[in-house]
This record gives C-alpha cells, sequence and structure tokens, in this order.
C-alpha cells in the first residue's frame, strides 16, 4: 500500500492520477472533505477516475496511526501532501496542529516502521529572502503558514543523524497544473489569469513592486506532475529511484523565475488573445507576499534527481488538455 495525504487536493490528486499511470492501484487516500471557507469548490472532483484502495478522513487516520492499526500493514510509501496551504490564514494554533504535529505523527510512524516519508515543505519558508538555498540565514518566512513548514523542515533535520528510513523534505515553488479548481484565492495565478481571460478578456495583475516593473514580478512556476515524479522517485517507487535512504530537506522548483507576463502570454496563446490591465497591489498582501522566487536545485540535483523540468510555455498547455475522468 502506498499512503497519500491530502489525496483529494491539487498536489495530491495528480500524484494519485501519476500513481495510476505507472500501474499503482493500492494507494489510501487520506483527505479532509469537510466544508472550507477558502475552497470554492469540492476537492472529491480531482479522483474522478482515479484508482484507489482505500480512503481515509485525516481525524480517523491519525487515530488509526496512533492506536496501532497499521501494526500489520504492509506500507511502501508514506506521500505526506496534507497540510492547511492557506497563506492568509492567522490561527497558529490550528495551523501548527495541521502542518507540524501532524507531521510529526507520521515521521515517526514512518521511521518506526522503515517506510520512506516524503513530505511537502514549501518556498514560503524563504519569505522576503532573495536567496534561495536551503539554509537557515535564508529561511525568513512571512506568514504563520511558512513558518509551520520551517518548524518541521528544521525538526527533521535536527533528527537526522538518527534516520533510518528515507526522509525528504521538497519545497515546492509556484505550482500549477490540473485539478486546482476547488482552492478558491489560494488557486494558482494560472488559474485566476485563466478565468478572467475567459470570462473578460482581459488578464489584470498587479502593477509594480518589491522593485519590478509592472507585470515584472518574477516565480519559479513548476508543473504539478512534476512534483508527482520527483515524490515518486524519492519514495522508491521508480526504476531509477536512489538505492539507498535519503535524508534532506530540498527545494522543489525548475531553478528558473519567469515573469507575469509571461504567464499571460503562455495563457493567451493557449486559450484566446486578450489584454493586460495592472492593477494596485493590495494592502492585504503587503507584508506576505513574494515578488521573486527562484529554486536553487543543486541539493536536488546532487540528491540524483536528475530529469527535466517542464518548460512554463507546455506546463500551460497540459494543464489546459483534456484530463482523464473530467
Amino acid at each position: 500500500m502506498i499512503v497519500v495525504t491530502g489525496g483529494a487536493g491539487f498536489i495530491g490528486s495528480n500524484l494519485v492520477h501519476t500513481l495510476n499511470v505507472i500501474g499503482e492501484r493500492d494507494i489510501l487516500v487520506v483527505d479532509n472533505l469537510a466544508p472550507a471557507p477558502n475552497l470554492s469548490g469540492p476537492k472529491f472532483l480531482n479522483l474522478a477516475g482515479a484508482v484507489y484502495s482505500d480512503y481515509l478522513d485525516k481525524r480517523e487516520f491519525r487515530a488509526a496511526v496512533q492506536a496501532g492499526h497499521f501494526a500489520n500493514t504492509e506500507i511502501r510509501a508514506i506521500l505526506h501532501q496534507g497540510a492547511c496551504s492557506n497563506t492568509l490564514e492567522d490561527d497558529g494554533r490550528y495551523m501548527m496542529d495541521n502542518n507540524f504535529t501532524y507531521s510529526k505523527e507520521l515521521l515517526h510512524f514512518a521511521q518506526k516502521k522503515s517506510i520512506p516519508f516524503v513530505y511537502a515543505s514549501t518556498a514560503a519558508v524563504y519569505g522576503a529572502s532573495s536567496n534561495f538555498r536551503p539554509e537557515p540565514a535564508n529561511e525568513r518566512p512571512l506568514n504563520v503558514y511558512g513558518f509551520s513548514k520551517l518548524v518541521f523542515d528544521n525538526y527533521v533535520r535536527r533528527l537526522m543523524p538518527e534516520l533510518g528510513s528515507t526522509v525528504v523534505g521538497l519545497r515546492y515553488f509556484n505550482v500549477y497544473g490540473p485539478r486546482e479548481q476547488h482552492k478558491g484565492r489560494m488557486s494558482s495565478v494560472l488559474h485566476h489569469f485563466t478565468k478572467q481571460l475567459l470570462d473578460t478578456g482581459t488578464i489584470r495583475m498587479f502593477e509594480g513592486s518589491g522593485g519590478y516593473a509592472d507585470g515584472e514580478q518574477r516565480r519559479d512556476f513548476v508543473f504539478v506532475n512534476d512534483l508527482a515524479r520527483i515524490n515518486m522517485f524519492f519514495a522508491g517507487l521508480l526504476s531509477e529511484s536512489p538505492l539507498s535512504p535519503v535524508h534532506a530537506v530540498l527545494n522543489a522548483g525548475t531553478g528558473e523565475a519567469r515573469t507575469f507576463k509571461d504567464v499571460a502570454q503562455a495563457l493567451m496563446t493557449v486559450h484566446r488573445p486578450g489584454e493586460i490591465q495592472f492593477i494596485p497591489f493590495p494592502g492585504d498582501l503587503k507584508h506576505r507576499y513574494q515578488h521573486f522566487t527562484q529554486a536553487d536545485v543543486a541539493g536536488l540535483r546532487k540528491a540524483g534527481y536528475t530529469a527535466p523540468f517542464t518548460g512554463l510555455e507546455q506546463g500551460v498547455r497540459e494543464t489546459f488538455a483534456p484530463q482523464p475522468g473530467a
């Protein structure tokens, strides 16, 4: 069995579908399908067409792990995507329980049973830093979401000398792709731009900010299917996966920043021509916004992952191609 937490969410559901592509069917999907104010649609639709053997609510799963119900279950890998990823969430107690305590529980469970454990971290740990090497001097989160992820990364780092089976944290940069329609305001800029373009013929983006001209803010946009493959690589699920355990906190991005104007142009090529309108920078994002991100992928390459990343234009085309089960 392979466990995918957050398996009905954006990244988790794409991971389940990608596992199906390589022939994996014995998958336990774990998620929380309760209504949430930041969601714009139901997550379960992301699993349409996917094949998996079981589903558990996150609370049931945590309780089952604590109670030892998986003691006799053969688990090949845990791909931990479950988290509160709302960067505007200010409830620190909820965020820490969901993103830190839950992750600690699974880490120790995985170590006890010698299960490869690959988990989702985030580039939000870097905050306003312009240096994206995974080193403490560069880690200055701007919100409690980034803080909660950094606390767990540091917990893993402290335990590394005594870790046995694989533990890899992947700091996701600006992820985009299919199956994110439910995320509301937290959807990628590609999702928002597409809706604007199709509804009005105009894409709205921020005026210059953070030292960048209008629409020239830059992000490392990474295609979700690339992240799925990185997860599977370190979890030991691919023929080219490492033969020995890996213990690392790594950046998961392309290493190439692209402008928001580049994104708009790629979308107009796929959908329809349109105009760009620049709008004032919103006040509630002033101290929470990363104007530039670009992964330093030296650690990822050193750890053995050498596959190329999907380029922005190709990724946009694949994002809006018909999806299996859609």
